[in-house]
């Protein structure tokens, strides 16, 4: 049997969906999300393998006018992905304009010459045809899409259409992942992005952007079939930390029952999940905490 493979990355501007069609396409959760934009900050890879054809995708922050250190190396991000794969998917809505953000990624994807699949999504949420129509001529006069697929991510409609174009994409070639591999995420990045999911979901305003989710350890007990799990919640404020925790403690708390409740039904073990939070000032302008964070060019 030929084995066949594809490298694609999925792009667009923040808030359109990129990670909810991630989790949709691979049929496991892989990436966080949230109503918020720039939920995802870094390159994430999520695996689907049906038989011969192996897609590894690739999740990447939204495309915005970087305002910190952080934000840079998120935009960053979504440039050098771009220039690694064999093909993209370029997420927007039905409803709105063509943003300038858009173009820059049109831009790149036609200074690769790489194929790229169109997609329309949010279409549960359309309110008028029309609007959806026009966006698609819009962009398809910009550039050949491959294909333009109107879908829903959050309710899988139209997920089969696109991963049939995508299976067309993919040439012959060796799987670069077991075939029952769904990410290449490690278990503890996973855990920690599964805790900032939780402080996206239930704080407000600027407080979660200026979080970042630090695994300090991850253990299997010997004796019994529990996972000790200590993370720290870093922010940049002390108004912030007082938030975060909340009054007497319940604010930590609902987001570590949320986190440890999610995190058991991944690892399919009990979790003892234990949270601190501690202040680092501004750190998404530090370069060196940005990389403590976990936030690398490799």
């Amino acid at each position: 049997m030929e084995t066949r493979s594809a490298f694609i990355a999925i792009v667009g501007r923040p808030n359109v969906g990129k990670s909810s069609l991630l989790n949709a396409m691979v049929g496991e959760k892989v990436a966080i999300v949230s109503d918020k934009p720039q939920t995802t900050r870094n390159r994430i890879v999520g695996i689907l393998t049906r038989g011969e054809t192996q897609l590894v995708f690739i999740d990447t922050p939204g495309m915005h006018k970087p305002r910190t250190k952080l934000s840079e190396f998120m935009v960053r991000q979504v440039r050098r992905s771009v220039a690694d794969v064999d093909a993209a998917v370029l997420v927007t809505e039905p409803e709105k304009e063509v943003t300038k953000a858009e173009r820059e990624l049109l831009d790149n994807i036609k200074a690769m010459g790489i194929p790229a699949v169109l997609v329309i999504n949010k279409i549960d949420t359309l309110k008028r045809r029309e609007d959806m129509l026009e966006k698609m001529q819009a962009l398809s006069a910009e550039y050949e899409f491959e294909a333009v697929v109107p879908l829903s991510a959050l309710t899988g409609d139209g997920v089969d259409i696109l991963l049939a174009e995508l299976s067309q994409l993919a040439e012959e070639g060796p799987h670069f992942f077991d075939d029952d591999d769904f990410t290449d995420q490690p278990e503890r990045v996973i855990a920690g992005e599964v805790i900032r999911e939780k402080i996206l979901n239930n704080m407000r305003e600027e407080i979660p952007h200026g979080t970042a989710v630090s695994v300090e350890s991850m253990k299997e007990r010997e004796d019994k079939d529990i996972i000790d799990i200590d993370a720290v919640i870093y922010c940049e404020r002390d108004s912030h930390k007082g938030m975060l925790i909340g009054k007497q403690g319940s604010m930590l708390k609902t987001i570590g029952s949320q986190a440890r409740e999610e995190i058991e039904a991944f690892l399919d073990a009990k979790v003892n999940l234990k949270l601190w939070v501690k202040v680092k000032e501004d750190w998404r302008n530090k370069e060196g905490l940005i990389k403590q964070f976990g936030f690398t060019e490799e």
